[in-house]
This record gives C-alpha cells, structure tokens and sequence, in this order.
C-alpha cells in the first residue's frame, strides 16, 4: 500500500493512494509514526472508505512530519556520483579527494529541515550562493533494533519515499564537514508518499530527477556502493532505530557540482524527483 498525509479541511489525515486517488483509511490513524509502530496489528484491519478525491484536490503533507523521527543520511554511496563529486572541488573531510570510501559517510538533517511535496525550499541567499539537489532513495524504519544484522534488515524496513538532500555545497566545503551545508530550514523535501516495502524492489529502482524540465540525474540503485542491508547494519551498530526513523541512502550522479561550471539553483527553479512506485517529488526555490 502508499500512505500519504494530507489535509483537507485544514486537518492532517492519513490516506491511501490508488492511481493518482486518495482515500481516507479505517481504522483513522492521524500520525504516520503511530501507523508504522502498530502496522503489523493494524494491516489487516486497514481498508480504504469514503470519497475517492484526486491528488491535487488536497495538500500533500510530509510523510513523517517535524520533529517525529531522526533522519540518517549518506554520502558518496553511487559510483558515479563518488567520482564526480571527488573530482568537483567541494568535497570536505577526512577522505577528500577518496572516489570510494572504505565506510559509509554518515550524517543527520534537523527536523527543521523537512518539508512535503509542492513546499517551497529557501535558497538561503544570505548564508550560501550554492545550493545543490540530491535525489535519493529514503527507508522507513518499522521495526525497531540495535545491531541489526545485514541478513535480518529488511525486516526492519517499513517501507520506501523520496528524499531530497538539498546542500549549500559551499558551507559543506568550508566546515570540512557535512551537517552545515545540509542543516539549513527546509533543505529535507520528502514524500509525496511511503510505499510499504513488499509493494518495492529496492535493489533495482530508476532515479530521475529533473530541474526545470531538464534531466539532470538518471541511474539505478543498483550503482550503489554501499547497500541497504549494510547501511542498516551500519548505522544500527550500538545505536537503537526506532519505528519512523529515516535512512536516505545516498544520491547518484548529476549534481549541480558535477558541471563545469557548476549549475547551482536559482530562484524560480522546480526540481522534479522521481522514483519507480514512488511518485514525484516536486518542490520550487525561493
């Protein structure tokens, strides 16, 4: 199933979405989180009631909303892009200039950072004049676990949405490290939906994402270097997931720093991410 949160009426619901429809849910869950921490008694009791109303007939909300969960995020985990971003000039660090990481580069965005589909995401002109876009495959936790070993991940894997790991590169660059440059308020669009995890093979998704009508990043998740079972294993060791909690999983090839010269977002500029099963994340800059 895809669960979505929306309003209408001024009041946040959680629906279900069926080719481009949305419908309420029996039995009425308000919160995504509470939704994901009692799936397993609540699925088969779950079904779609009421009016069938077209997506654009209502506001499409983040998923999992600020400040619920913690969000994990990956660095230089597609081939392509590791080598792209190792040769651009911005990277920060303490394996700067390494195509591939021996680990997962691993870091967090606050929750002032997460905003939904349709949002305007600030460009920040008076802190950074390098904003960036990143498409990337985003899990949600279900079942909570410390240690989870690579063999046992996806049995923690609720399921699958869209993330934009929107970057102010030069900040990223300067602090020789990765949170500033990815921190700024709402720098994390996500949405427009979570797809539950036996609806989505994520070992084989195509990723596009285009800015202004223009493909900029076109690949597969099969490039990725490092793959979910061990970002799963990784980031689990000695620290407790819990149900909600988000692991974006790194984005491929593409970027704005990848041109020469780098093709940074202006205002006015709509970025349109999209990944198989998972609908379109479409956002505009300001």
């Amino acid at each position: 199933m895809k669960f979505i949160r929306y309003a209408k009426n001024g009041e946040s619901r959680i629906g279900v979405v069926e080719d481009q429809m949305v419908r309420a849910i029996e039995p009425a869950v308000s919160d995504m989180v509470e939704l994901i921490a009692n799936y397993d008694r609540l699925r088969g009791e779950i079904r779609a009631v009421g009016e069938a109303m077209p997506l654009d007939s209502v506001t499409i909300e983040a998923p999992i909303p600020a400040p619920r969960r913690n969000i994990f995020c990956v660095g230089k985990n597609y081939h392509a892009h590791a080598k792209e971003f190792a040769q651009s000039g911005f990277e920060a660090g303490a394996v700067a200039g390494a195509e591939v990481d021996e680990f997962p580069a691993v870091f967090t965005k606050p929750a002032s950072c997460v905003v939904g589909t349709g949002d305007v995401v600030q460009l920040h002109g008076d802190v950074t004049q390098s904003v960036d876009y990143e498409i990337e495959l985003a899990l949600v936790i279900g079942k909570g676990g410390r240690n989870i070993p690579k063999a046992k991940a996806y049995e923690h894997i609720w399921g699958y949405m869209i993330v934009n790991d929107v970057t102010a590169r030069d900040r990223q660059k300067q602090h020789k490290q990765w949170f500033l440059g990815k921190a700024l308020d709402t720098f994390c669009p996500m949405g427009p939906w979570i797809a539950t995890a036996d609806e989505v093979d994520p070992e084989n998704l195509d990723l596009e994402t285009k800015v202004n009508d223009e493909v900029r990043q076109k690949a597969n998740t099969s490039d990725l270097i490092f793959d979910i079972p061990s970002l799963v294993e990784t980031i689990s060791a000695g620290l407790t997931l819990v149900p909600g909690d988000i692991i974006a999983t790194g984005t491929p090839v593409g970027v704005g720093i990848g041109f020469k010269p780098p093709r940074f977002l202006k205002p006015g500029d709509v970025v349109r991410m999209s990944i198989t099963g998972l609908g379109t994340l479409e956002n505009s800059f300001q």
